[in-house]
């Protein structure tokens, strides 16, 4: 059962009662899991992904086009829009805002057709440290996979994640230990572009 299921599951379970978990979850371990549910099939258009833009009935300003690393793209009559941090659709309708001015009733169609922003790093006692592009929605557990497992030598309790917050960096703690032992969803959680998973 993948990550994004579980959670209607999981709240099944405790209004009911029935569930044979050694330990109810605690308020905070649900909110995580429900919060990374919840924005599962909002992929945000980031930096170098690749779009496809299509006004119908005018192939003269319909584009296929790079996202750049300020988050902007360029395109006919409507020059610079700004990509970056919205869902397609919701560049979609900025985009038809915008080319209302010149194409009445613009239908205009936004096609994420390359994913490159969606990355994460790997750093420190794993076997193949480095950074991973990902095509779809991915626990901790997933990407430490992807970078071959960790090293005997790993602090596996003191995993953490680093996550861009604005201009600063949030830590969230990712206990390997925990996950394995006892089976539990709720510590493994989404990672976000950007995300950087340390293993010390």
């Amino acid at each position: 059962m993948t990550l994004h299921v579980f959670p209607c599951a999981v709240l099944l379970l405790l209004a009911t009662g029935v569930g044979g978990c050694a330990a109810a979850p605690t308020a905070e371990s649900v909110g995580r899991v429900a919060g990374a549910a919840a924005g599962v099939d909002e992929y945000r258009i980031g930096p170098a992904d690749v779009l496809q833009v299509s006004v119908w009935k005018n192939e003269a300003v319909s584009r296929t086009v790079p996202v750049r690393p300020d988050g902007m793209i360029s395109l006919p009559l409507v020059n610079e829009v700004r990509a970056g941090g919205l869902t397609p659709m919701q560049l979609r309708d900025a985009l038809k805002k915008k080319f209302t001015q010149y194409i009445p009733n613009p239908e205009v169609a936004v096609v994420v057709v390359e994913m490159h922003s969606f990355a994460v790093s790997v750093l420190g006692e794993v076997k193949t440290a480095g950074r991973y592009e990902l095509k779809s929605w991915t626990t901790v557990l997933d990407v430490l996979a992807r970078a071959g497992g960790v090293t005997e030598f790993a602090a596996r309790s003191q995993i953490f994640v680093l996550r861009p917050d604005g201009n600063a960096m949030k830590r969230i703690s990712f206990n390997y230990d925990k996950i394995i032992a006892t089976s539990e969803p709720y510590e493994n959680f989404l990672v976000q572009p950007g995300d950087i998973v340390v293993v010390p």
